[in-house]
């Protein structure tokens, strides 16, 4: 049996307090690791809340920090507060990700910007508050998707922004070289998150024959391969993607 075993490291995950985040988050933490846990600090409370019941759930290892992705002082002083906390930062999950689909057509430049800022920018402003304490071989895990390949109708700026992060993990896997931290994409198939469930009955119906494996996937299935990212087993593994979908092929 080999084990994977994160003790002693600290991971931030963000966008990690619902769906794929915090099943990322809760892996971590089962595979020894400490986990910063962020969220975007939206006015009525709600994902503190749910970040907060995560930790409770998990235990003294687990800490929830506020953050906006799109305001790199905000991810400066979620970094500086995630170090004062647990005096190290060893791995970095970009998780957090909105979607606003519409056909390119149709789609406002509002509707085009929000999601570059969040999904591409956000993606950039947390890499480039870590990479300055992040610990030599330290892990660097963006999560992309199947849309950067396929590009599907509506996501245009969806499809541009995934592409962008596995573009930026490339690079940085170049430039973080020398002191040993890798830098890879996963790029998921349809997860029935709260985000998959927005993709239309009929269209979900339509992708499933697509898929050979027969079903969708599930947060865990995403959750593994950040885990063994984060591990030892994946020290040669840098600047790639991971495709887990199943076996979701272009038609």
């Amino acid at each position: 049996m080999i084990p994977i075993d994160l003790s002693g490291r600290t991971a931030v995950v963000t966008g990690a307090s619902q769906g794929l985040g915090a099943a990322i988050a809760d892996l971590l933490y089962q595979a020894g690791g400490s986990v910063a846990i962020t969220y975007w600090p939206d006015q009525e409370g709600v994902n503190q809340g749910k970040a907060q019941r995560l930790v409770d759930q998990l235990g003294e290892r687990a800490a929830a920090m506020p953050g906006d992705i799109r305001d790199p002082a905000s991810m400066t002083a979620m970094v500086a507060a995630v170090v004062a906390r647990f005096g190290r930062i060893d791995i970095l999950v970009n998780n957090a990700g909105i979607v606003r689909d519409r056909s390119f057509k149709k789609m406002t430049f509002d509707e085009w910007q929000q999601v570059i800022s969040t999904n591409l920018t956000g993606t950039f402003n947390a890499c480039k508050a870590v990479e300055p304490v992040m610990q030599e071989g330290g892990r660097l895990i963006t999560i992309a998707s199947i849309s950067a390949a396929l590009g599907f109708f509506g996501q245009a700026n969806y499809a541009a922004a995934k592409s962008g992060v596995i573009g930026l993990m490339r690079v940085l896997a170049r430039e973080l070289a020398k002191r040993r931290i890798t830098a890879n994409a996963i790029s998921p198939g349809l997860v029935l998150t709260d985000m998959g469930m927005t993709v239309p009955a009929e269209e979900r119906a339509r992708m499933l024959t697509q898929i050979p494996l027969g079903r969708f996937g599930e947060s865990g299935d995403i959750a593994r391969a950040v885990l063994f990212l984060c591990s030892d087993l994946s020290d040669y593994i840098t600047g790639q993607t991971i495709h887990v979908n199943g076996g979701w092929l272009p038609t």
